[in-house]
């Protein structure tokens, strides 16, 4: 029983935990009793009799119409055979027999239906791209890794990533090229590949059959310290070759850090932000190394202040992995390896034409900007027609900062990534192929390129969509999006929760934007207000949208909210976000958005406004208020319809 059991427990989670004992929670007895057998006499089989047709029909069958026989079972004795295309009309159903098939009257009067013409085989699916069967390789890559996030969001402990769905799967190839992604966080997305190069550049030659690895580390792959990186090879029957891998990237509510939530707004290095995860092996042919793991949670200068809760989520995500494994090897059993390995390239290949083709509508642009702390996005888009290829320079940007705005160079490159991918007009996998034919510059030392060991957890959550915003108003194609993901932390040694905020949409040629949802770089949930409300002390005061919030012009912007929320018991509360100085940008004529405010209301009713970067405590009864900033609109106001 427990082979049994672990063999099924690796099948689904892709591990098994030897240190742990087992625990019989239920069995359950099935029991087989015979019944009465039931006599069915055999009748005498009439020889090489052909049954006469009650009348003449048609159906259509096999793209065409069938010119059919139709018999009543009444008439049918044993021995008959009837070949298709023909109708059996019985008192409770109809047989269709098809053309190729017959159908014979055994001795027992049962029919049984045989077929008589061998099928023709269909051509065998080949190397060569096929539009069609492109279509239906995009579709299976892509849901083998929203198969891998249903698996995670079912298995996972923390709220963050089980309720706000703050996680993101996606297919790798061999070399760790992305292949294909669910649409889970763009931020995400566009830089996993780099923690999964990372994994196969430090482990060359070592990595086996079971292993698994988790990464989190800005200077060698990573984005930001929350976000850990699970990665696994998928190996080839005989477990020498590594064919694919998959990897799931989940926000972690607290990896420890100088404040609860792991993004304090006064981190000027990494150590402060928390646990730096650099090339972890969790899984060692396939046993959990849950001491380890642990040793390393709890080591560090600013320890994770729930282990336990980082554990099982990272469980959660060996379990998606193991999940997309299973997916891979089910569709090398349906397709060969040849044509599964071809397809991975044909989806890059067609994803690169995709953005050539947005490269041949765009011309040379440049954009610049502000954020709150006066530091500078500066953009230079360079369109070579005849290569069709184009280069993002983002020289002229600020130099590192002393905050934790600094974004890692894989932050940067998402946010260009998902900014192409939406201007291509098909329904594609956002994956490698996007950026073929773009060379991005990113300088040196500058808050997109900051060297260690300067802080950057705001540069995942604030920077990116700063850097998105900016690409957006150089294509001209989008107004500003409130340009910041209100990044709400609070906590003390036994709660961590953390929740981004969600604004309206900016508007754009044609269309307006829509109300209260989350853009861009982040496509989080909110967690539902009975979760939030059982899982932590805290009250839902209020949530609502702000009407006419959003920046006006010929298209109007998506308005934005307002949330409160109040204290049960005294906690840590932090904030990151932007845009509470500089008004997001409105386009061709369109109004900018509105700045937002974040404000904690006292025990004696008295309003104190925080910056957009603060960090306070709150006691019992006290409340935090976020007023979200707003979208900018798009085309003059005065052209609008009414």
């Amino acid at each position: 029983m427990q082979s049994a059991f672990e063999a099924a427990h690796r099948a689904r989670f892709g591990f098994v935990d030897a240190s742990k004992s087992l625990v019989v929670e239920a069995a359950s007895v099935e029991a087989i009793g015979a019944s009465r057998k039931f006599a069915e006499p055999s009748l005498a089989i009439r020889e090489n009799t052909n049954p006469e047709a009650a009348r003449r029909t048609r159906f259509y069958s096999g793209g065409a119409w069938q010119e059919a026989s139709v018999f009543t079972r009444d008439r049918l004795k044993p021995g008959d055979r009837i070949a298709g295309p023909a109708i059996l009309i019985e008192p409770h159903q109809t047989l269709v027999v098809e053309a190729g098939w017959a159908a014979r009257i055994t001795e027992r009067n049962h029919v049984v239906l045989e077929r008589i013409v061998p099928l023709a085989r269909r051509k065998a699916i080949g190397t060569e791209a096929d539009p069609v069967m492109l279509e239906i390789f995009n579709n299976l890559f892509m849901s083998i890794a929203e198969q891998m996030g249903v698996s995670l969001q079912n298995t996972a402990y923390s709220v963050n990533i089980k309720e706000r769905l703050d996680f993101s799967c996606a297919v790798f190839d061999a070399q760790g090229s992305l292949v294909a992604n669910a649409p889970h966080m763009p931020v995400h997305l566009g830089s996993m590949d780099r923690a999964v190069e990372t994994i196969i550049r430090e482990n060359a030659g070592k990595i086996r059959e079971g292993d698994v690895y988790a990464i989190n580390a800005p200077y060698n792959g990573g984005t930001h310290l929350p976000d850990i990186t699970v990665c696994t090879p998928v190996f080839d029957a005989p477990r020498r070759e590594i064919l694919f891998w998959v990897a799931s990237r989940g926000h972690h509510a607290d990896v420890g850090g100088i404040s609860p939530g792991s993004m304090s707004p006064h981190a000027t290095t990494i150590e402060q932000e928390g646990v730096y995860i650099d090339n972890f092996r969790l899984v060692e042919q396939g046993a959990f190394r849950e001491r380890e793991l642990e040793a390393l949670l709890t080591g560090a200068r600013y320890p994770a202040r729930n282990p336990r809760q980082n554990i099982n989520d990272l469980k959660a995500q060996i379990a998606a992995n193991a999940k997309g494994a299973q997916e891979l090897r089910k569709m090398l059993a349906e397709f060969g390896l040849p044509v599964v390995r071809a397809y991975m390239d044909h989806v890059q290949d067609n994803a690169a034409e995709s953005v050539r083709r947005v490269i041949d509508r765009i011309h040379d642009a440049s954009f610049a900007y502000e954020m709150d702390q006066g530091t500078w996005i500066k953009v230079k888009i360079t369109v070579d027609k005849d290569k069709r290829e184009a280069t993002v320079d983002f020289t002229g940007t600020s130099p590192q900062q002393d905050s934790n705005f600094n974004a890692p160079e894989p932050v940067t490159r998402a946010a260009v990534l998902y900014v192409f991918r939406v201007m291509v007009d098909d329904d594609i996998p956002m994956n490698a192929g996007c950026l073929r034919p773009i060379r991005i510059v990113i300088p040196e030392h500058s808050m997109l390129s900051p060297k260690y060991p300067a802080a950057v957890v705001a540069g995942n959550v604030e920077t990116s969509q700063a850097v998105t915003n900016c690409l957006f108003g150089a294509l001209g194609a989008l107004a500003a999006a409130q340009g910041t993901m209100n990044n709400l932390n609070f906590g003390n040694d036994q709660y961590q929760y953390y929740e981004t905020i969600c604004s309206g949409s900016p508007a754009g040629p044609g269309f307006d934007g829509t109300d209260a949802v989350h853009t861009h770089m982040t496509n989080t949930r909110l967690t539902d207000p009975e979760v939030l409300e059982f899982r932590y002390p805290v009250l839902l005061e209020d949530f609502h949208i702000r009407e006419r919030s959003g920046g006006r012009g010929k298209w109007h912007a998506g308005d934005g909210v307002r949330r409160t929320i109040r204290f049960l018991e005294a906690m840590d509360c932090t904030i990151l976000s932007g845009h509470r100085r500089v008004r997001p940008f409105g386009l061709f004529g369109g109004e900018p958005g509105q700045v937002g405010e974040n404000w904690v209301r006292r025990q004696d009713g008295r309003m104190e406004k925080l910056q957009g970067c603060d960090a306070t405590k709150i006691e019992p009864g006290e409340a935090i208020v976020i007023k979200t900033p707003t979208a900018g609109g798009y085309g003059d106001p005065s052209q609008r319809e009414r």
